[in-house]
């Protein structure tokens, strides 16, 4: 008999704040990463150098007394100092060496945090350190209400964003259908309006009552989500700017921009330091969400989990990014519970598959399809589910 009681665990509000967590700090990893290969064209497989110098220096300033804030801009600084070490040497190089120099990098950035005890702690890991808003453990009904007008205002945004967005798209495509003699698909528009409400509901309904019986989690989902959405507002702006279509033509042809009499390194130089920023500030929040870090939190697989939320969503793609940071988490969340609970099914019907599947077992099962999923998405959409294909610049 199928066992789906764990999968209403995903339904209660603390466990959606943890998601929304983990979903919206990795959306601001990728983030930074959206905007060196998407934007500029920049293939770094090391991104998660940015995000340990970023967790690893507002962690260690703040424990020295230097209020939050200003050790996450210390953090941002440094990760974007480290993109400028990386770029000053390998930007004016063939773009694989830059991919190998950066995983490279990112290795031994880890080994330095493993192994410098005096600094880091080393594999024993840091933790007792400042949180934000940990002092908050009795808000006002007054900072509840605040607090749950801010994350109405967010939602309200985000969710009339989106619904402009998909009623464009929508609109074309029933134009394009109208042309072809076919009926626009107002079932389709329907469909995926009711889907977006129920979960945006869903996801609101878990912040406010979050927010309401406040604990430390929900405080650091609002200010990780507000943060979050200046960012994207930020980045949105900028790639929209001269400067971000100067970005766009490095991507497509560097040549080109250099015999407009563009500065091709400069331009590359700031791209790679403001996605390291970026990274270190999601290295910031990810480090108060585990409250505890160590070297063995940032490993490659990291950097390559962002690749797979940037190609997901759609590279070149802000918006893509966020989608694709939510389908992922999504994805991880929920088989964590279904796998084992529909796993006596499966042995029934493909015996090689054993009947109980441990936490090991079923993590390495969820890679797999995930990864298969993905060679589907690019045997059908390469550019991703937002993305352009003629945005498409790696494997050029």
């Amino acid at each position: 008999m199928l066992d789906f009681s764990g999968i209403l665990l995903f339904f209660t509000p603390g466990y959606l704040v943890s998601l929304i967590i983990f979903t919206a700090t990795f959306a601001l990893f990728s983030l930074g990463l959206n905007l060196q290969w998407g934007f500029t064209g920049l293939i770094n497989f090391g991104h998660i150098a940015f995000m340990t110098v970023g967790a690893y220096t507002t962690v260690l300033v703040s424990m020295k007394g230097v209020p939050l804030i200003l050790a996450v801009l210390i953090g941002a600084c440094l990760a974007a100092g480290l993109g400028l070490l990386i770029g000053l040497s390998t930007l004016r190089l063939r773009e694989d060496y830059l991919a190998i120099v950066t995983i490279g990098v990112s290795e031994v950035i880890r080994l330095i945090a493993l192994n410098e005890e005096w600094l880091t702690q080393g594999a024993r890991g840091v933790y007792s350190y400042p949180l934000p808003l940990e002092a908050l453990t009795r808000p006002t009904l007054i900072s509840k209400i605040g607090m749950i007008g801010i994350w109405t205002a967010i939602f309200a945004l985000a969710g009339w964003q989106l619904w402009r967005w998909t009623w464009k798209r929508l609109d074309r495509l029933g134009q394009k259908d109208t042309r072809e003699g076919i009926q626009s698909g107002q079932i389709g528009k329907l469909s995926l309006g009711i889907a977006t409400a129920i979960l945006g509901l869903l996801l609101y309904w878990a912040g406010a009552v979050s927010l309401y019986d406040y604990s430390y989690k929900a405080g650091l989902m609002l200010v990780l989500v507000l943060v979050l959405a200046l960012v994207y507002w930020r980045l949105e702006a900028l790639v929209r700017s001269p400067w971000g279509r100067v970005l766009k033509a490095i991507r497509e042809d560097e040549e080109i921009a250099k015999a407009l009499g563009k500065n091709v390194f400069w331009y590359k130089l700031q791209s790679l330091m403001l996605g390291g920023a970026i990274a270190g500030i999601a290295g910031a929040f990810y480090a108060w969400q585990l409250s505890f870090i160590n070297p063995d939190g940032f490993i490659p697989l990291i950097t390559f989990q962002a690749w797979t939320i940037v190609v997901l969503g759609g590279a070149g793609n802000n918006a893509g990014t966020l989608l694709g940071a939510a389908i992922f988490w999504a994805y991880n969340s929920v088989t964590r519970f279904l796998l084992p609970a529909i796993a006596p099914a499966l042995h029934a019907i493909v015996p090689a598959i054993p009947p109980t599947l441990d936490e090991g077992r079923a993590g390495a099962f969820r890679i797999m399809i995930i990864g298969l999923l993905l060679i589907v998405l690019m045997m059908a959409r390469p550019q991703g589910i937002l993305g352009k294909k003629e945005e498409l610049s790696l494997g050029r």
